[in-house]
């Protein structure tokens, strides 16, 4: 349907999170209280001056050893002491990547591998600890590794970068039947699915406590492949309005910003190129369904 057409005012975009609203965009549930990891970097540490020798030339420094990888090995026995700790919370890398995409193959850690290590996989941590009988810490030692490589596999490039970072949660019963945008706040995740089959999925945030986005049964009132937020005035591509001025859009802050920002009650999607696939495959009059 033409959006010209269409004698309403509608639109949202995107807020810092935790912040207020002056109006506009709907109203339900926050997404802001499902807690996420923050991207961090560690900091570079200075390399101390070094004293010059007898004859007045600067030492040649001295190689620094690489850190060894471990190998898949037997798991280390319930009495090994707990050495210290290999990873822990705060350290970003490729080896924090491949602790959580292990921790999810044995069901502890419910998203997909960040490579930051924070709050979220020192309790994934804690919970593989508890169940092999170690000291719950919540910092890999070198005891935990190794109990780790012997209860999981290699993970895969796919499990280490899968394409959609936050794992589907289980579909609400509305979302079995028919053409469904599937919406789920407890994972934020948007799936797009066919008579109960997941077609395309793809990650997404919602509205803050103050701009909460809607939850419910609704269906796809119109489309606007180009719109502009006639609140906020702001872009908001591939739309598909649901509930009055809430609509699904691709969101350029929630691509930049991530979960550090909210809408005003719209559905947000950081993936352009998926959403531009869904647009082509929804119609008017789809089911869309909001839930937890």
């Amino acid at each position: 349907m033409a959006a010209a057409s269409v004698a309403l005012v509608a639109g949202c975009t995107a807020q810092a999170a935790g912040t207020g609203s002056t109006g506009g965009g709907g109203s339900a549930s926050p997404s802001s209280s499902s807690p996420v990891e923050p991207s961090a970097s560690a900091s570079d540490s200075a390399e101390p001056e070094a004293s010059p020798t007898a004859d007045g030339k600067a030492p040649s420094p001295s190689p620094t050893l690489p850190t060894p990888e471990p190998s898949d090995s037997t798991s280390a026995s319930t009495g090994t002491p707990a050495s210290p700790a290999v990873l822990k919370d705060g350290d970003e890398n490729e080896r924090v990547r491949e602790l959580q995409a292990r921790l999810r193959q044995l069901g502890v850690f419910d998203r997909a591998p960040t490579g930051f290590y924070g709050t979220m996989t020192a309790g994934a941590v804690k919970a593989f600890q508890k169940k092999q009988g170690l000291p719950g810490t919540g910092s890999v030692d070198e005891t935990t590794w190794q109990r780790l490589l012997g209860a999981s596999r290699k993970p895969t490039a796919d499990e280490l970068k899968p394409s959609t970072t936050n794992a589907l949660d289980a579909p609400a019963p509305a979302c079995l039947t028919g053409r469904v945008l599937c919406i789920s706040k407890e994972s934020r995740t948007l799936a797009w699915m066919i008579d109960g089959k997941v077609v395309s999925s793809m990650d997404v945030r919602f509205g803050s406590e103050n701009t909460p986005t809607r939850e419910g049964t609704f269906s796809v009132g119109w489309k606007a492949r180009e719109w502009t937020s006639t609140i906020y005035h702001t872009p908001m591509p591939y739309a598909m309005f649901f509930s009055g001025g809430q609509a699904v859009h691709y969101s350029s802050d929630f691509a930049a910003r991530g979960y550090a920002g909210a809408s005003h009650g719209c559905v947000n999607v950081r993936d352009r190129a998926k959403l531009a696939a869904l647009f082509d495959q929804v119609k008017v009059g789809d089911k869309v369904v909001v839930h937890w």
